[in-house]
């Protein structure tokens, strides 16, 4: 259990340290203190995690789910960087605004969560698919290196890297067995990370320079500060958390072959955004689901949600202990490249084993999927498609998963429910098809 929890550590570290460290640097801090931001950042997750996976009255979806800072939070929090005139409070504005977008979506969590019946597999199919391919970049660019500005960034030596670790994991899901093919991301981490060492690519700077006890103390960088226009902008990124988070609650559901209903993402998404809005007490930023974690229990098959809380333990001791958390910083990017290709591959695969069973002979799902792919796909191959558009709404527009997530259901709405209107009484299931599949005889 301690190992699977930490495989699943080391999977999403890299996405939980990466916004405070830009939002930090942004707002000017220390060494020190972009070690504190982090740090913090770890221990709220792991809290998070641990409403999320063990719960308590209907808080939390009970499903093996990972909790961390989203990232669809980071250009929003440096745009209001930016606009504050003293940038040490800079911070605390940052947090106001997210505890009032947390107590917000946690009111509105149980209305969203009612969205649950346009989510039959011909949309979840799409949306899980689209998650894996929009997760895939974020390998790609860890493949190449710690630093895009860097002359050696993408250099054979750091694909090559990247490359011998995707070998390394592919070998050992290949030819072991049991408890070692479980973990055979997190033994392909610690190979990579030994081959780098001659290579002179491992850091261990992070682990010498970190201290062995720290505590995020609470309002340690201020008070929370409320401005209007942060926290709209704070309620944007809310929104489209809670919509990725239930496209993610549906995929892991399918998965773990217990079908998320509309009782199980209301409790998730009130675990999210709970999460969120007492973050900003120990100086952390929003929580959401963690859509990479997905992809290793699809590998591993390690359904338990217990070792997921496992992992959220891990999380809060690193951010009790930065030396601890560190150990997993020294891992190199191409190494987490080489193994995310794995990891985010497996969900676009379990998003199209889902739409195999949408019933894709009918040419409205086909017209459908098509339709959502493509806009999903857009931000990834046409990264500045939406330039013209406001900030705001390029917060929704700029996430694949947000706006294919819309267009399937949209689309879904047009061609397989445009008729008969279901009983008001009747609650459909997450995983039910359209009206149309309904009447396909089987065969």
């Amino acid at each position: 259990m301690a190992a699977s929890g930490l495989q699943h550590v080391a999977a999403m570290y890299a996405g939980v340290v990466a916004p405070p460290l830009i939002v930090g640097a942004a707002a000017g801090l220390s060494g020190s203190e972009l070690t504190f931001l982090t740090a913090a950042c770890l221990f709220t997750a792991g809290l998070a995690t641990f409403l999320q996976t063990l719960g308590f009255w209907k808080i939390g979806a009970r499903l093996p789910f990972v909790n961390g800072v989203t990232f669809a939070g980071v250009a929003p929090m440096t745009a209001i960087v930016a606009s504050t005139k003293d940038r040490s409070d800079a911070l605390p504005v940052i947090f106001g605004a997210v505890v009032v977008a947390g107590v917000l979506g946690f009111v509105a969590a149980p209305f969203f969560s009612k969205a649950v019946r346009f989510f039959p597999p011909v949309v979840t199919g799409s949306v899980i698919t689209l998650i894996g391919v929009s997760l895939l970049p974020v390998a790609f660019g860890w493949a190449q290196g710690p630093d895009p500005a860097a002359h050696d960034y993408g250099s054979p030596t750091f694909l090559g890297l990247a490359g011998a670790t995707l070998v390394i994991v592919l070998l050992l899901r290949r030819f072991t067995r049991g408890f070692v093919k479980q973990i055979a991301v997190l033994l392909g981490l610690v190979a990579g990370t030994l081959v780098a060492i001659p290579l002179g690519i491992t850091d261990f700077t992070p682990v010498a320079d970190a201290d062995v006890v720290g505590f995020p103390v609470p309002f340690h960088f201020g008070a929370p500060q409320f401005q209007l226009a942060a926290i709209l902008s704070m309620c944007v990124v809310m929104v489209v958390s809670m919509t990725e988070s239930t496209a993610d609650m549906l995929a892991l559901g399918e998965i773990v072959e217990r079908p998320a209903d509309e009782r199980t993402i209301a409790a998730g998404l009130r675990a999210d955004t709970l999460g969120s809005a007492l973050s900003p007490l120990f100086n952390g930023f929003m929580c959401s689901a963690f859509a990479q974690n997905i992809g290793l229990v699809a590998m591993t098959r390690v359904r338990s949600r217990y070792v997921v809380a496992t992992g959220g333990g891990f999380l809060v001791l690193m951010g009790l202990c930065p030396m601890a958390a560190s150990l997993i910083a020294v891992v190199p990017r191409p190494v987490l490249g080489g193994a995310g290709v794995v990891l985010f591959g497996s969900v676009a695969a379990s998003g199209i084993q889902t739409l195999v069973r949408a019933g894709l002979d009918k040419d409205n799902n086909v017209l459908i999927v098509a339709v959502a792919l493509a806009v999903g796909i857009i931000p990834i191959t046409a990264p500045d498609f939406y330039h013209a558009f406001p900030q705001t709404a390029r917060i929704v527009l700029d996430s694949g998963i947000s706006t294919g997530c819309v267009t399937a259901v949209l689309l879904n709405l047009v061609f397989n429910h445009g008729g008969r209107r279901r009983d008001a009484g009747e609650v459909t299931h997450p995983m039910e098809a359209g009206e149309d599949l309904k009447a396909v005889p089987a065969h």
